[in-house]
């Protein structure tokens, strides 16, 4: 994904989009956008360590065929010029951590970011326990809905799934801002058909997107 961002503008429609698609609903959207949903330090630290190594290992290998010696001194200062030259590119380029995430530990950290949100933003409070949450983290590349316990005691996962796959393809093309307001007018239509209005229709959450 590119550095998505939002404007105004967007911020205006997703909040438009989500009013709207609560009118027919007793359900609740909140949509959150993470940059990010972890440092990923231990990354930095474990590839450090790794290219370090790997720089001592070819330094030691390579000086026999080449007929020269390798000293303890410069093995240590192959494996400190490793390190501080990723260390360097980390920190001038932090997106480039992600190349060496593995997928699993990131889906794993933005699925418990999406949770942390769900809870943080009192998702699970609302009356009927009909609230949803509508998460996207960048680096991760990762998009989820998380419905509270009542819906998902009607709605089943897969019933979310060609919304979540729709969001991450407008994320990829750039269009983040037209997948969330898709992804909320399809969302709302789920919870119209399963949690219709019953005529007081209070506003439990507020109608808008988060950054963080």
């Amino acid at each position: 994904m590119a550095h998505l961002t939002f404007t105004p503008a967007d911020h205006a429609r997703i909040a438009a989009a989500i009013g709207q698609a609560e009118a027919g609903t007793s359900g609740e959207i909140y949509a959150v956008f993470s940059h990010a949903s972890d440092a990923y330090g231990f990354v930095a630290a474990t590839a450090a360590l790794a290219l370090a190594l790997a720089a001592a290992f070819l330094a030691a290998l390579l000086a026999p065929l080449l007929g020269a010696s390798v000293q303890a001194l410069t093995l240590v200062s192959c494996q400190l010029a490793a390190a501080l030259l990723l260390a360097g590119l980390f920190a001038a380029a932090p997106g480039l951590r992600m190349v060496f995430v593995p997928r699993g530990i990131a889906a794993a950290r933005a699925h418990a970011a999406a949770l942390k949100q769900f809870a943080a933003h009192g998702i699970h409070v609302t009356e009927n326990r009909t609230g949803v949450l509508i998460f996207v983290s960048a680096a991760e590349r990762h998009a989820e809905i998380v419905a509270d316990a009542g819906i998902a005691e009607r709605v089943p996962q897969e019933a979310w799934d060609g919304i979540v796959a729709d969001l991450l393809e407008a994320a990829r093309a750039d269009r983040i801002a037209d997948g969330y307001v898709a992804a909320v007018t399809a969302a709302g239509a789920l919870l119209c058909e399963h949690f219709p209005s019953s005529g007081k229709n209070t506003n439990e959450l507020p109608d808008r997107l988060v950054v963080i």
